[in-house]
């Protein structure tokens, strides 16, 4: 029986209490994230249980048990102190995902910092845009991101140290560089840690909007009790699972469900620091047995590229439960999983402002293939007009996702950016910017980000129902839709289209996609033209950036683009 049970009976019962309960947390009580993930699974007797399995690309493997964990958290909140970094400072961390990245997320909290994770792809002109922003006082990084940072640290003034993490003490630094290595540093057993409260700042995510500069949104410790129990409700861990996220912590879901949710809850993680390749990957999950999997589309599209004698070799009857977030999951992609793994994917709903998951699909729920699903127990969720932002309610009725603000991870902020984040928030709802429809079961049908949105003739059309349509034909591996200017229609459709191998573009395939995807699409979503190309652009989250797609088509500025996979 799944940890979260009906979904009807929960609804009706559930409160953010459960969670604190289970937490050992009483309102007004000290509440520090980087304790209640390492100290207090020892209290709790999972000290010798592995807490992080970690695999490099190059095939070297290192396990830590959560005793270990904590004695090395501790390690890092006690070197970062004695630096003279103080509480509420933010620090960055600027690595690729190896242990120190985990443990350091974890230490900086301990020791009252605000963790401020950042993607090691990106450039220098990428991190001053956020270090500057965020008033960074110390970056963690290794040494082969260094040249990046040097890069730009003469303009930035708050920045007092650079913590080398991969330096043994024997290569030259320069001003404010500080070699630290884990594993030989002298371990502290104990440490005081900083006695947070609910609204303590945690974490500093930064999000990449279609102009202007990144905006930071701002967490609490509080965070932590959507964290725990969403991973318990939605992903459904269990005590001796064996859990893979395969989000890089430089995003929310690397952070929630990369750290927080999952070791929260006690469990051991398996950590994977290598790019994708399905041979790989399903290695991956035979090799540690993983019990629990949350991935996202752009992958799962990609590994139904690679087909199904890829899976055939590898025995994955360890796989328990799959989940699937970054942008909604097509239904082709969850009749595939279904058909391979024998398990579908259950796509999963949120934000980097929402700080967990907030509509999702359920263990104990019927999946609607292409569905969002329904709304998280504690969580109040509607769809709401365009223009007057009052709720829809009537069935398949196009609006705006909207919840009611009071969930414990949402966002408390944009640093340094108030008004911004108030321009969220209409007529008592937190607008999240996506459109959906609810159906009369209460299932969320995603239809577009809501600048996404094509305006043909007056008509809007979404881009998901076309680009699901196209996914559906066997020579098609990804697609995207945008608008694209036309002076009868103010706009039309144009898919952008990714083939899978052994097919080549031509103008008979481009015809037989059209005739595929008419019979399922009405005229006014018809692609007027279709574009093929070798791939689509991506952050390295795995969303497809339409809007760089659509920028192109419009002769428009692209805005900021330091989150996509290959800028």
């Amino acid at each position: 029986m799944p940890n979260m049970g009906r979904y009807e009976e929960v609804v009706n019962s559930f409160s953010w209490e459960i969670s604190e309960k289970e937490l050992g947390y009483r309102p007004g009580d000290i509440i520090n994230i980087g304790e209640y993930c390492s100290d207090r699974n020892l209290r709790l007797g999972r000290k010798d249980r592995p807490a992080l399995i970690w695999e490099g690309h190059s095939g070297e493997v290192k396990k830590y048990t959560f005793y270990e964990m904590s004695v090395l958290t501790n390690t890092i909140a006690g070197f970062l102190k004695n630096l003279g970094l103080q509480p509420g400072d933010r620090i960055c961390l600027f690595m690729d995902r190896i242990p120190e990245l985990y443990f350091g997320f974890l230490g900086i909290l301990k020791m009252g910092g605000i963790a401020q994770p950042l993607f090691s792809a990106f450039g220098s002109e990428s991190l001053i845009t956020r270090l500057e922003d965020a008033q960074t006082a110390a970056i963690i990084t290794q040494r082969k991101h260094l040249p990046k940072v040097r890069n730009i640290v003469e303009s930035l003034p708050y920045l007092k140290h650079i913590i080398v993490v991969d330096d043994d003490g024997t290569k030259s630094l320069r001003e404010k560089e500080i070699a630290f290595h884990m594993d030989k540093a002298p371990r502290l057993e104990k440490f005081d840690i900083y006695p947070s409260r609910a609204e303590t700042p945690s974490v500093l995510h930064y999000t990449s909007g279609t102009t202007g500069k990144p905006k930071g949104a701002q967490h609490v410790h509080y965070s932590l009790i959507s964290q725990y129990i969403t991973a318990r409700y939605v992903l459904d861990l269990r005590e001796n699972d064996i859990y893979w996220c395969t989000a890089d912590p430089g995003w929310v879901t690397g952070t929630s469900y990369g750290i927080i949710g999952p070791w929260a809850n006690g469990n051991t993680q398996c950590v994977l620091d290598a790019g994708f390749k399905a041979e790989t990957w399903y290695r991956f999950i035979e090799k540690y047995k993983i019990t629990v999997w949350y991935s996202a589309p752009t992958a799962i599209r990609s590994l139904m590229k690679e087909g199904e004698e890829a899976v055939r070799r590898r025995n994955l009857s360890s796989l328990r439960h799959l989940c699937s977030v970054g942008e909604p999951l097509n239904a082709e992609a969850v009749h595939w999983s279904k058909n391979v793994f024998g398990l579908p994917f259950h796509d999963t709903f949120w934000q980097t402002e929402t700080g967990s998951i907030v509509i999702s699909n359920y263990p104990e729920m019927p999946v609607k293939a292409g569905s969002m699903g329904k709304p998280f127990p504690g969580v109040t969720a509607t769809v709401v007009d365009l223009k007057t932002y009052q709720p829809v309610n009537k069935p398949g009725v196009v609006g705006l996702i909207a919840l009611k603000p009071g969930w414990p991870s949402m966002f408390r902020t944009y640093w340094r950016n108030e008004a911004t984040y108030q321009s969220k928030f209409k007529n008592g709802w937190y607008i999240c910017g996506d459109r959906a429809s609810i159906d009369e079961d209460g299932y969320y049908w995603f239809v577009g980000r809501d600048d996404d949105v094509i305006n043909t003739g007056g008509h809007l059309v979404g881009p998901f129902e076309i680009e699901s349509a196209l996914l559906e034909h066997p020579a098609v591996a990804e697609s995207a839709v945008v608008g694209k200017p036309d002076p009868v229609n103010m706009e039309v459709v144009k898919a952008f289209i990714a083939l899978k191998p052994g097919n080549s573009p031509s103008q008979e395939l481009e015809l037989d996609i059209m005739n595929f995807i008419r019979k399922k699409l009405s005229p006014l979503a018809m692609p007027q033209e279709i574009e093929f190309v070798d791939s689509l652009p991506k952050t390295r989250s795995g969303k497809i950036m339409r809007r760089v797609l659509r920028a192109k088509e419009w002769g428009e500025e692209i805005g900021d683009t330091s989150t996509l996979e290959n800028d």
